[in-house]
């Protein structure tokens, strides 16, 4: 049996990646994927053998990528609300250049279940919620459990890109239009989760 081609697999995964994450297109078929990455099908099975592998490959890269860099602001060495402003920043930054990802990690966690998510490190978020909790006995942010600060966090962020579709239709706005509106969500998240 030849070698696998590491070029070949990665150009499938990034080709899936653009077609799910860039393009939304979700329900991308096999063949779909194949054909825009230049490939035949049948190389595609070579390197991923089922539909569901290249899913798995590509939730899995996503998941670490995203990881990485919150968990790279979360233990950064800076005071709590510019790291906060830089999680926001890095958030909104893939979001906007993949729109369609948060969609598809909720959509895969939901299917497939606890196996998908098993190599999260719980460490810089622990490191990050005890920060909160020292902000918080400061004054600068309303008292509550950390994590309920993260996860407001999170839902500010991720909510309206989740239900961009929807708003874009309901506030009558462009594509050029609700990415602006993103745009301006970094200032208005701070300003809503810190009292100063």
């Amino acid at each position: 049996m030849p070698l696998k081609n590491t070029g070949t697999e990665q150009l499938i995964k990034d080709t899936a990646k653009r077609l799910l994450f860039a393009e939304g297109k979700l329900h991308a078929t096999t063949q779909e994927i194949a054909d825009a990455a230049g490939v035949n099908r049948t190389a595609l099975h070579y390197y991923f053998r089922s539909r569901d592998l290249l899913i798995a490959a590509i939730f899995q890269d996503a998941m670490q990528d995203l990881s990485q860099r919150l968990n790279e602001c979360m233990t950064a060495d800076q005071p709590f609300k510019a790291k906060t402003e830089n999680i926001i920043a890095v958030f909104l930054r893939d979001m906007i250049a993949f729109p369609y990802q948060e969609t598809f990690l909720v959509t895969e966690i939901n299917t497939l279940g606890k196996q998908l998510i098993s190599d999260i490190q719980a460490g810089p978020v622990k490191h990050y919620l005890d920060e909160a909790a020292i902000e918080m006995k400061k004054g600068n942010i309303e008292k509550m459990q950390p994590a309920h600060f993260l996860m407001n966090l999170f839902s500010l962020l991720s909510y309206p890109l989740i239900m961009a579709p929807l708003y874009k239709k309901l506030f009558q706005v462009s594509d050029k239009g609700f990415k602006e509106l993103i745009n301006e969500r970094g200032k208005i998240i701070i300003s809503l989760l810190f009292k100063k």
